[in-house]
């Protein structure tokens, strides 16, 4: 494994939540209407904190599914799957390639009768996972908002009205909101003046992730938090995951990756987040996707 792994900068230099509109925590010893235990009481207000910090909450959840191995060895793995992984990826999306296409497509031949967007995002997955695979084997990978811009700035070139920065930092305004697998809408986290609120969010996010010394819930946390509070005006989910890959692969750990044929469990996962703000499905789920040995 290596060492430990680099941050952006040490939790100790964050600024304390100058922006975050979420709730106060309880003064000590006061009870949480509802909860008449201490234990109760101690989960309602770590629920407070993790959702002040995060946007998210969620219970215990086990990574022991996600195996140690070497870097290289995590490299080479993701390597060997990428047409894979850039298909569940981009059918997850809702494009029509399927897997053969995909591997023809990334072996240098267009696809007669498809549509232009659906290559174009194949071929912009590609380009985000190849330069993901380079940041990893230069030790240039970190959870930091300069990899996920850049990375954001490939895989969603062809569909975010702007990308490489949050929603509010450039142009155009509002975005987030999320349409759920059953057809509803929630609304997005607001970005603030010139995506200030945004920028907030993810310094607490990981303020709160270089506290765990696992590096399994780091990645799967931030994919999570990322999902639900929207950074970009488009392709979220994608550059999550890349973070989250990242994460796993500079840190030693296979990676995982959401099966295109377990779509329903992943919708479902997502829309209780996005309703809830309970991250606990989407988490336990995420951990049985690990690649196939």
């Amino acid at each position: 494994m290596t060492d430990k792994p680099k941050w952006a900068r040490g939790s100790n230099q964050w600024v304390k939540r100058p922006g975050v509109q979420s709730p106060s925590p309880p003064a000590q010893g006061q009870q949480i209407e509802g909860q008449g235990s201490a234990a109760a009481r101690a989960a309602g207000e770590l629920d407070v904190w993790r959702r002040e910090d995060t946007g998210i909450t969620w219970a215990d959840f086990s990574v022991e599914a996600i195996k140690p191995t070497a870097v290289d060895r995590s490299r080479y793995r993701f390597r060997a799957h990428l047409p894979e992984l850039i298909w569940n990826t981009a059918a997850l999306e809702g494009n029509t390639f399927t897997l053969p296409e995909v591997e023809t497509l990334l072996d240098g031949t267009t696809i007669g009768g498809k549509k232009l967007e659906d290559e174009e995002q194949i071929l912009a997955l590609s380009q985000a996972y190849n330069r993901l695979d380079e940041l990893v084997g230069s030790g240039g990978f970190t959870l930091s908002k300069e990899v996920s811009d850049e990375l954001h700035g490939l895989v969603a070139v062809h569909e975010a009205i702007e990308v490489g920065h949050f929603r509010g930092e450039g142009a155009a305004n509002g975005g987030g909101n999320v349409r759920l697998s059953t057809g509803g809408l929630v609304e997005g986290t607001p970005h603030g003046l010139g995506g200030e609120l945004l920028r907030d969010h993810f310094e607490n996010l990981l303020a709160y992730l270089a506290s765990l010394e696992d590096a399994r819930q780091r990645a799967l946390l931030y994919f999570a938090s990322a999902t639900r509070r929207q950074y970009y005006f488009d392709g979220n989910k994608r550059t999550a995951r890349l973070m989250m890959t990242g994460e796993l692969m500079a840190s030693g750990y296979d990676i995982v990756s959401v099966p295109f044929a377990r779509r329903l469990e992943f919708n479902n996962a997502l829309d209780a987040l996005f309703t809830t703000d309970d991250a606990t499905e989407l988490l336990a789920f995420l951990t049985t996707c690990t690649l196939p040995d």
